[in-house]
């Protein structure tokens, strides 16, 4: 639930394409038969909408080649007329210019890396046999398809002396029921005797993600040793699987990676993940990180390979607790805890060439920025300045390149001054769009919460505003909970299409969210009803007062725990608001407790469980659940949910429906069986857009 970004890259990019391919065409970066420009009509509208954000091309991953001077990226765009989507491997030159596109295969290709050589591109690409590995000249020329595994692979990396490689492929290891019973060949049914049977929007498939190291061989590989023989464990993590949690060491003799080497009940109440460190020639594995019980996740080997830097949560059960910055020294396996004085997360290490400095990045008060630490004296810098969120980084000699968005840009690449934090952007991907679409003014605003303190709010404005005229507003609850409401361009919750859609967007910080220390982010657990909620009113009190705002005409929205929250406001906002939108949000605290299925969140978060009858804070988290204040909704509703939403189960979703109807309370819902905690594919997202606003508009204009 405290992920806004997620899951699972692959489940989107790989959609069944032949292995059929094409010289690559010498066009427009990253355009394929997939529509990408506007219409007459879109561009004379002049504001962005539903159908235009499926234009936008996705960037992500830039990989820097070994001279330093050309970054490869991908760019991934999709067709709504068919639901599919296609994501090519272009590149641009580290001063920036014209990208050009490296890959035009049938299906999609991402993973990409430059050999350590220089001379090739790896990465993978779908095919009859599964996801593979392939190999293209670095001018788009000669894509070869280089391995042949059974089922495919997940992920690979070179190692930096080009002599071997890893990647990650699912194992089988658990017994089915139809291996069970060999009889019974079409039996339909899951044997269930643990926990975490399901995770996020899967169930579990039998199989663990596990770690093959390979020599690499330029015309085929061969199977690679599995260093996690036998262990049923996935590395990298379920349910995101990142890459970045796997790594070389430069002298391409070990691997670090990280691993929950737990099972069934204790793997759902626990976040104590660890550093696993193992030696290609001996075979040997040693844990790290024995001992810390949070998450500890991303190492990073420093360039000499004495030291990994890596993010350590400490507090065990609490995902969402401060990311540490530690350094451990490998020979005498001391640690270091870089950042204790410093009341902000980390994350996206990367050394600088000698070791003597770390660049990472942190969020601050709702925006996320470059930081330099200096292990050896631990002083902190910060480098970039704005309205923006960085989102990764990587070195380029002297410079960094890292990828940025706004509320009103979509993600794209630049280079970065580390001394000035001076900024040119390399990519420009979505320019075509930007040309005719006018943005709304994003404004930061401090408002005064009930206990004295000043909350960070954004508003966003409507493309074209007039002060004069009076605009309806609506009041944006988070999810997450611990998520801060940033400088994120969504392709589903975007401010600027409810701006486009004349309403002035009120974004608030509220209590419980990052980037503003620790003490804020930490209030809201056990006090889910509480002081956030009144940090909402406060917001939506403050602005409503403002003369371009009708006080009539507000309504709350907001996704899993701001699905949560349009839930509970509903029970107990005083009339304040018309309408309300909530999207697979809990209703229910006791039934969520007893169907979700990462138990260390709604224990850490809730205070435990609902039969803990002398548990104070459990029980005062169940007297807020908002299914105890639904004899006071009075305000139409629209409910929306997906039937493999894990996370909050779907039924939260009908609880609360079911309970409108039957208090007679207009009400509608919206049931994606197709979709999970998110609305992912084009033509849903665009029917969800489309009910969104006709149900706002229905009860505010």
């Amino acid at each position: 639930m405290s992920r806004i970004y997620l899951i699972s890259i692959l489940g989107f990019l790989i959609l069944f394409f032949s292995c059929t391919f094409e010289k690559p065409r010498p066009d427009i970066p990253g355009e394929t038969e997939f529509v990408t420009e506007l219409t007459t009509l879109e561009k004379e509208g002049g504001v962005l909408t539903p159908e235009i954000l499926w234009k936008f091309g996705r960037v992500s991953d830039p990989q820097l080649s070994p001279d330093e001077k050309t970054i490869i990226y991908t760019v991934t765009r999709y067709d709504v007329k068919t639901n599919t989507s296609n994501t090519n491997i272009l590149s641009v030159s580290a001063d920036g210019g014209e990208a050009s596109l490296i890959t035009s295969m049938k299906g999609s290709e991402f993973n990409q890396r430059w050999h350590p050589q220089g001379q090739k591109i790896g990465f993978l690409h779908n095919d009859s046999t599964g996801l593979q590995f392939w190999e293209i000249n670095t001018d788009g020329s000669n894509p070869r398809r280089i391995s042949n595994f059974p089922g495919g692979i997940n992920r690979f990396e070179y190692s930096p002396d080009g002599k071997n490689l890893f990647y990650t492929q699912d194992v089988k290891l658990d017994e089915t029921p139809t291996e069970k019973f060999e009889d019974l060949p079409l039996v339909n049914v899951r044997i269930i005797d643990d926990l975490m049977y399901r995770h996020w929007n899967s169930w579990h498939d039998y199989a663990y993600s596990h770690i093959f190291v390979t020599g690499y061989d330029a015309d085929t590989l061969v199977e690679g040793e599995d260093i996690l023989f036998n262990e049923p464990y996935d590395t990298p993590l379920s349910p995101y699987f990142d890459p970045s949690e796997i790594t070389w060491s430069p002298d391409s003799k070990k691997i670090a990676y990280t691993c929950k080497k737990l099972r069934g009940r204790e793997y759902t109440i626990s976040t104590n993940s660890d550093i696993y460190l193992y030696d290609i020639e001996s075979g040997e594995t040693r844990n790290l990180t024995e001992g810390m019980p949070g998450y500890d996740k991303y190492p990073v080997f420093s360039p000499d390979g004495k030291k990994i830097a890596y993010q350590s949560m400490e507090t065990p059960g609490y995902e969402a607790d401060k990311d540490r910055l530690f350094l451990y020294d490998i020979e005498s396996g001391r640690m270091d805890y870089l950042t204790r004085d410093f009341d902000q997360n980390v994350k996206s290490l990367t050394w600088n060439p000698d070791g003597t400095r770390l660049f990472f990045i942190s969020g601050i008060k709702a925006t996320y920025q470059i930081y330099s630490i200096e292990p050896d004296t631990k002083e902190i810098l910060q480098i970039t300045e704005g309205k923006h969120n960085y989102t990764s980084l990587l070195l380029a000699g002297e410079s960094l390149i890292g990828t940025k968005m706004s509320m009103s840009m979509a993600t794209e690449i630049f280079k970065i001054n580390p001394e000035t934090g001076e900024e040119k952007q390399l990519t420009h991907t979505n320019q075509n769009i930007y040309d005719y679409i006018e943005m709304g003014n994003v404004e930061e605003r401090w408002i005064e919460t009930t206990d004295g303190k000043e909350m960070l709010v954004w508003v966003i404005y409507p493309p074209g505003f007039d002060p004069e005229k009076v605009y309806p507003a609506l009041l944006y609850c988070q999810g997450g909970p611990q998520s801060a409401v940033s400088q994120f361009f969504s392709f589903r919750w975007n401010f600027q299409i409810m701006a486009a859609n004349d309403y002035v967007i009120i974004a608030p910080n509220r209590r419980g969210l990052p980037t503003f220390g620790i003490e804020w982010n930490e209030q809201i657990s056990g006090d889910y009803g509480g002081q956030n909620m009144k940090d909402y009113l406060s917001a939506a009190d403050a602005l409503k007062k403002e003369p371009f705002i009708d006080e009539n005409s507000l309504g709350a929205v907001g996704a899993s725990y701001g699905g949560f929250s349009v839930f509970w406001l509903a029970g107990n906002h005083n009339k304040r608001f018309k309408v309300f939108i909530a999207h697979c949000g809990i209703f229910n605290f006791e039934s969520m407790y007893a169907s979700t299925e990462e138990m260390f969140f709604v224990n850490h978060d809730y205070g435990g469980a609902y039969w803990e009858k002398d548990n104070k804070t459990a029980q005062k988290s169940y007297a807020t659940s908002p299914h105890k204040f639904v004899q006071n909704w009075d305000t139409p509703i629209l409910i929306i949910t997906g039937a493999n939403d894990f996370r909050i189960p779907y039924t939260e979703s009908l609880q609360a429906f079911n309970a409108a109807q039957l208090l007679g309370i207009p009400s509608k819902l919206l049931f994606f069986p197709d979709e999970t905690h998110f609305v992912t594919k084009p033509q849903n997202s665009i029917l969800w857009q489309r009910e969104f606003f006709a149900w706002l508009d229905e009860y505010l204009k």
